[in-house]
């Protein structure tokens, strides 16, 4: 029996009785190397029910070199008529160890000005990746989750996106990507959030489970673990690494706020320091109201409609909030909800307590 085999054996044993606290390491890292590839292509969908593209050149020019893929040449200025085609831009993600002759999704997307891709069908067509080979071939009907409707006046009803679709199992995989993961004495695992404390108890939790010196730190981001170079041993070493069990590190503390939704995230560790707060505004309303004005008897005046502009200005109560040292924000929270201040109104405290300095956490408007 070889030495690693012995540790995978070593290994499966104590995983088994371990506790079943914290994450697996395949839930916060990635072996590197191991990746999806995105790939891209241009074609046609046929079949439309004249929802396709009105007239373009790059559709005509698109149609008329599919039909000489068929032998079928134009008479040079025809004018095409392809309501009933639309060009496309067709994505799809190859993923690690994608095989010849397997099948992928596709997703395909309008680029002219097709109203509509329901009911077409994508003609064959080549999926490049970022060197330009093909890596997959596309084809089949669309599903389109989306639906649009138009009157004779312009007026129109769209429902969701009806010019993107997809094709489930729509592209077949013809070359395969070589991945390094056999290569080499060593893998390595990325953590998904960069992280150094997170980083060393996960090669701590190696270290523990397999031996002294297996698992070395690279930075905050990468643990390089030491592995058998035979490929079936590996993947076996692998299986059982990426599910042992630790305990990250919690992230720093972070306030998340979204102005335009209003929704507003707050993180586990943020403090506040010693602080009072006031939040006070003034609401002000303008009403437009019509009054006939009636010149008295005899005096050749004219009876006429004038405007009568009221304006009422009101100030909300202010109420004052004092926080002690180390107070939660959840605190503040709560205070504020007690008094029915709006998201708006927490959003407006929150950056003036970071810019007094009196918020410990990252405070990231999006």
């Amino acid at each position: 029996m070889t030495i690693f085999k012995k540790i995978l054996v070593s290994i499966l044993i104590i995983s088994f009785s371990a506790s079943s606290f914290g994450a697996r390491i395949k839930d916060v890292a990635s072996v590197q190397g191991v990746r999806s590839n995105q790939l891209v292509g241009y074609g046609l969908v046929v079949g439309l029910p004249g929802t396709g593209e009105k007239s373009s050149k790059f559709a005509e020019q698109a149609f008329a070199t599919m039909l000489r893929n068929f032998g079928i040449n134009m008479p040079a200025g025809q004018k095409l008529k392809i309501k009933n085609v639309a060009p496309v831009a067709i994505t799809a993600e190859l993923k690690a160890f994608a095989k010849r002759g397997q099948k992928i999704d596709v997703t395909v997307s309008a680029i002219g000005e097709a109203k509509s891709l329901r009911g077409g069908e994508l003609l064959q067509t080549f999926l490049k990746g970022v060197d330009g080979k093909v890596y997959a071939l596309a084809q089949g009907s669309l599903v389109v989750g989306g639906l649009g409707a138009e009157g004779a006046d312009g007026s129109k009803v769209v429902i969701n996106t009806p010019t993107v679709g997809r094709i489930s199992n729509g592209a077949i995989v013809e070359r395969e990507i070589i991945s390094p993961f056999s290569k080499g004495d060593s893998i390595t695992f990325n953590l998904h959030q960069s992280d150094f404390t997170t980083a060393k108890r996960l090669a701590d939790t190696i270290n523990n489970l397999v031996g002294p010196n297996t698992a070395s730190l690279l930075d905050a981001t990468s643990v390089k673990v030491l592995a058998p170079r035979e490929v079936s041993q590996r993947v076996s070493y692998l299986a059982t690494l990426e599910n042992l069990r630790f305990e990250p590190a919690r992230s720093n503390a972070k306030i998340i706020v979204n102005s335009r939704t209003g929704t507003i995230v707050v993180g586990q560790d943020v403090k506040l320091l010693p602080t009072a707060i006031t939040h006070g505004g003034i609401s002000v309303t303008v009403s437009e109201d019509k009054e006939v004005s009636q010149p008295n008897a005899f005096s050749g005046g004219n009876t006429e409609v004038v405007d009568n502009s009221t304006i009422n200005i009101t100030q909300e109560d202010s109420r004052m909030f004092k926080f002690d040292t180390g107070v939660s924000l959840n605190d503040l929270v709560r205070a504020v909800n007690e008094v029915g201040l709006a998201p708006g109104d927490l959003m407006a405290i929150l950056e003036a307590l970071k810019q007094a300095g009196a918020l410990q956490g990252e405070l990231i408007i999006i």
